[in-house]
């Protein structure tokens, strides 16, 4: 059953965008406005080198359902997603990017798919307005990610969806640091659905996105949600192992009855070298798992809140500059 007053949240990192933080707003505003009176909008700014804090001190003062947060550092897009969600209090939360091709208009679409029942709804790109290397680089990621972790994603889907009251609170449970918001989201199974929406180019500044960084990317979502590498790396020394043996008893055939000389000192060197390298690319990939458990073990928050603006007493207090840190739990 539909709410005709439904308390909407809208939950977007803020990085390298102030310029169009002002447009975002009030297109927001009008869109929101259109679907609830109940809403507020949240603005994680990720330690960004342009003024984007001071625009959104600037929006909060002029409405007070503008909240915005400062972190101490860059900690990085999907953790700024993760401490945006955990001050929403809307019984509906969207996520979206701040340089305006998520289009705002496009939340009454989602919002409105809900209504079928779904607890998350995602935004489908039908046309992707980034250059050819940008889309390029994002195919060949979920290539990677999809092979190793056995998944199917569509490269069309990011960030740009909204999400029941339950769905978030459940999310707020996943604390690792390796974090990917849509691919969090789609683990925990709730029904799911898409719509298709307009992508706009992008109206500020430049994505943060390279290929290096869409492949470390990748590395972590892997790490943290498959051992396949792993089981990779045991079935091809397995076969290295096979095939050394078998060369091995061929050798000895050529020896005791064919009396053919063993090959000199270059194979053998050649062969000590390449499982010498396989054994420290297995080591490497042993010891990028470990690297990330000791990670996980150390406990520290995922993230540190500097400033806050526009938070009611109780929650984050609206103009202290002190630091604030989430625990394992989420809470203040």
């Amino acid at each position: 059953m539909k709410n005709s007053n439904p308390h909407l949240s809208v939950v977007t990192p803020v990085y390298g965008c102030g310029e169009c933080l002002i447009q975002l707003y009030n297109r927001l505003k009008e869109t929101l406005e259109n679907i609830t009176r109940n809403f507020e909008i949240i603005m994680v700014e990720d330690c960004s080198p342009d003024q984007s804090w001071s625009v959104i001190q600037q929006l909060t003062n002029r409405d007070s359902r503008v909240k915005g947060m400062k972190l101490a550092k860059n900690f990085g897009q999907h953790v700024a997603i993760t401490a945006g969600l955990d001050e929403a209090k809307g019984d509906w939360v969207v996520v979206m990017d701040c340089d305006l091709q998520d289009q705002p208009e496009e939340i009454a679409k989602l919002y409105e798919k809900t209504t079928e029942g779904f607890d998350v709804v995602f935004a489908r790109r039908q046309v992707r307005h980034d250059t050819f290397i940008k889309r390029w680089e994002s195919k060949l990621y979920y290539k990677v990610y999809d092979y190793f972790t056995e998944n199917t994603s569509d490269p069309a889907i990011a960030n740009f969806s909204i999400s029941s009251r339950k769905v978030i609170q459940n999310f707020q449970q996943l604390r690792e640091q390796n974090r990917n918001f849509p691919l969090f989201i789609k683990w925990m199974g709730f029904d799911t659905a898409t719509v298709n929406v307009e992508h706009q180019e992008r109206v500020s500044g430049t994505s943060s996105y390279n290929l290096s960084k869409l492949m470390n990317l990748a590395i972590d979502g892997i790490v943290s949600q498959s051992n396949k590498p792993l089981r990779l790396s045991i079935k091809f020394g397995f076969l290295l192992s096979l095939g050394a043996l078998i060369y091995g008893l061929y050798l000895m055939y050529q020896y005791f009855f064919m009396f053919e000389p063993l090959p000199g000192w270059t194979s053998l060197m050649v062969s000590i070298y390449f499982v010498g390298g396989l054994i420290f690319a297995n080591l490497g990939v042993l010891g990028l798992y470990i690297g990330k458990v000791f990670n996980e073990v150390k406990d520290r928050p995922l993230y540190i809140v500097q400033e806050s603006v526009g938070f009611q007493e109780g929650n984050v207090e609206k103009t202290t500059p002190t630091l604030q840190t989430k625990n394992k739990q989420g809470g203040l």
